[in-house]
């Protein structure tokens, strides 16, 4: 799809069907804003705590940063601040995990936290070990997989970036980025070591730095965090603002801006809803874009699916996967998580499969 921008019209070039194009309209929108959402959310906390602003007030000022600069350049200043700030993250994140094994009691602090909390080493194959896996590894994991084939903001820099360099592209980004969590993962399992017990595990890594390091290092861990999240926002403002393109006729570019700007609207909402924490919304998410993944992967791979098997299959996975993992997200019951995030990724793609295999289509 040499023009093309969104993965919604890839879908529909293939299929030929506006129900196709609609369903993925819809799980790609929806997933634009609860992702602002959350990373308004996390980012407006830890702005509110060390500054003293309101709440309300940080969450507004974060979406005008990203709208400042996304509404003139779109992709290539989305892109360019993306460059920046992952060097100045990659920095950060590195020298963060050399002082805070220093500080926290040195590699044996890690090893053993790395056994659990209590520094046992068969904690991690408990069974409080395996409801953790259930309740959060899992979908994050199936959530984490799924991005770059359910989410419009990888499928935009796909399209925007040359096709003999596309690979090396993702391969790249996917290393690099890795570094950032691999390092704040160790921060916390050296916190696990030392028996640390968070006040808020919303923003335990933020803690952790506050109990590892000088108090200088809060300054450059908050434009870290900030700049991951800003990433993220301005990412999605261009994905709303491509996908506007197959809502509407008309490419007028002001209402491509308008859209931006609702979905910061949406997002602002979001964020200040009462009880809702950074976890809820990252599961939640994470387990809507694994909604499309099988169909996706399935159409890249060849497989011409019948149309009507698309719909039916992704929109009994938002009906029945989503609530039952939504209900089990809100209480905290991770039978109720496994079991919605497995029938989230599954249904859409067994579904498919079967209607088109009753319908006598073959693979391609």
């Amino acid at each position: 799809m040499p023009e093309g921008i969104t993965l919604s019209g890839y879908m529909y070039q293939r299929y030929q069907s506006k129900a196709v194009r609609n369903v993925y309209l819809f799980q790609l929108c929806a997933l634009s804003a609860l992702s602002t959402g959350v990373q308004l959310l996390a980012g407006s906390r830890i702005f509110s705590i060390l500054t003293g602003l309101p709440f309300v007030a940080v969450t507004i000022m974060m979406a005008a940063i990203a709208l400042s600069y996304s509404r003139f350049s779109g992709i290539k200043a989305s892109m360019l601040t993306d460059a920046v700030q992952m060097v100045f993250m990659l920095a950060v994140s590195i020298g963060f995990v050399v002082f805070g094994v220093k500080n926290g009691g040195g590699v044996e602090t890690l090893v053993m936290g790395l056994g659990g909390a209590a520094g046992d080493a068969n904690s991690l194959l408990s069974a409080r070990g395996l409801e953790i896996f259930l309740e959060f590894g899992l979908p994050a994991a199936i959530g984490l997989l799924s991005g770059p084939f359910g989410d419009q903001s990888f499928w935009q820099r796909a399209f925007s970036i040359r096709k003999d360099r596309i690979g090396w592209a993702f391969l790249a980004g996917a290393l690099l980025f890795g570094i950032v969590p691999l390092s704040m993962g160790i921060l916390g399992f050296v916190g696990a070591g030392m028996g640390y017990d968070a006040a808020d595990t919303g923003v335990i890594n933020f803690e952790l730095v506050n109990a590892l390091l000088p108090a200088w290092a809060v300054i450059p861990f908050l434009f870290m965090i900030v700049s991951g999240l800003l990433s993220t926002i301005d990412s999605n403002l261009c994905a709303v603002s491509s996908l506007t393109t197959d809502i509407v006729k008309e490419k007028a570019l002001g209402r491509m801006k308008l859209s931006m700007v609702l979905l910061l609207a949406v997002g602002i909402v979001i964020a200040n809803i009462p009880g809702l924490t950074v976890t809820h919304l990252f599961l939640m998410y994470g387990t809507l874009r694994a909604s499309t993944l099988l169909p996706t992967v399935f159409t890249l791979k060849g497989i011409n699916l019948e149309p009507r098997g698309v719909v039916i299959g992704i929109m009994s996975a938002m009906a029945v996967g989503l609530p039952v993992f939504g209900y089990g997200n809100i209480k905290g019951i991770a039978a109720y998580k496994t079991a919605g995030s497995l029938l989230t990724v599954l249904l859409s793609g067994v579904l498919a499969l079967m209607i088109s295999r009753r319908r006598g289509v073959r693979n391609g």
